[in-house]
């Protein structure tokens, strides 16, 4: 690992400073699960390393009936799944944090972090960059490319978003609140996550110097929720494939829907069309058949991960039965 200066400030104020003093060369440390791993292999090499621990400001879960739920970033994802009024009113964030598998990481794995972790991607890992590419040609297609995309994957990115979070808080229409040194800004979530065009930009709509302060939740009384993941084993790994579903219903009829992707995309995909095989339909279990297969109708995979297609969709028809049948 490459030396480094360590801080360890106080008030984020301070954070913020230190962050754009470093003038582009310096990571925020907040659980550590995925920074450290990049540093030790030298993907990313920061001349200073601040640590957010003690800003207690970003370590609160916060819910008002009515108006939703705020997460610090620093909360952890087991502070998330044990906290009473997640548990109860948002069991899909529970269920998606469930998914990390590993107790060491729950307990020191923060919801920021889960949303700020980089790609997955081998090629990425190995040092050929998020676009991963090699004399200028993209490895990729050719390559073993049997965990990548196949949505969104026209290029010239191809890695798959590895958040667990992601695609439940979009679902749910969160909104990230991120503070830099001019000042706060709150992005609707869709918008955080980002297809990036070349290699100077970011799979992050984080501007240089900013910092993921908060997660908002709007409220959720009524929706119908539940996440599910296709994935190869139990043990620590990401899925293969997940869905997110948030619905409303008048009695057996779907008002509203919002289905999400996961790990089939450079970002948490939505799926206007698995939504719109749901709205207005009274539901029966072959309607969530329906919307998987409308959910992947747009798939173009690679050349080695065509199976990601059906994983894709039977995550898609399990989430929606399970949010409609209340096994969240």
């Amino acid at each position: 690992m490459q030396a480094f200066e360590y801080v360890s400030p106080t008030t984020l104020p301070a954070a913020v400073q230190l962050l754009a003093d470093a003038k582009g060369e310096a990571a925020v440390l907040a659980g550590g699960t995925d920074l450290l791993s990049l540093m030790k292999d030298r993907i990313v090499t920061p001349a200073r390393v601040i640590d957010l621990q003690k800003l207690k400001e970003l370590r609160q879960i916060e819910f008002k009936s009515g108006s939703g739920l705020h997460l610090g970033a620093l909360v952890t994802l087991e502070e998330l799944i044990e906290n009473g009024n997640v548990r109860q009113h948002y069991p899909a964030l529970v269920q998606a944090a469930r998914g990390v598998s590993s107790p060491q990481i729950r307990s020191v794995g923060t919801v920021g972090g889960d949303l700020c972790q980089r790609p997955r991607c081998w090629y990425y890992r190995a040092g050929y960059g998020l676009l991963a590419t090699y004399e200028g040609k993209p490895l990729v297609p050719d390559g073993d490319n049997r965990y990548h995309a196949i949505l969104g994957n026209s290029g010239p990115a191809y890695f798959v978003s590895p958040s667990s979070l992601g695609p439940a808080l979009l679902a749910l229409g969160a909104k990230v609140r991120l503070r830099g040194p001019e000042g706060a800004r709150e992005l609707e979530i869709d918008k955080f996550f980002v297809t990036p065009a070349s290699e100077s930009e970011s799979e992050h709509a984080l501007k240089p110097h900013e910092i993921v302060t908060e997660i908002l939740v709007p409220a959720a009384d009524g929706i119908k929720m539940a996440v599910y993941e296709v994935r190869q084993k139990e043990a620590l790994d990401w899925p293969l494939a997940a869905a997110a579903v948030a619905l409303s219903m008048e009695g057996d009829s779907v008002r509203r829907a919002r289905v999400v992707l996961g790990h089939v995309a450079p970002v948490p995909w939505p799926s206007p069309d698995a939504e719109q095989a749901l709205v207005g339909k009274t539901f029966v279990d072959e309607l969530a058949d329906e919307a998987g297969k409308a959910a992947v109708s747009k798939a173009t995979p690679l050349s080695k991960n065509a199976y990601k297609v059906q994983l894709a969709r039977v995550a898609v028809k399990r989430a929606v039965l399970r949010a409609v049948k209340g096994e969240a």
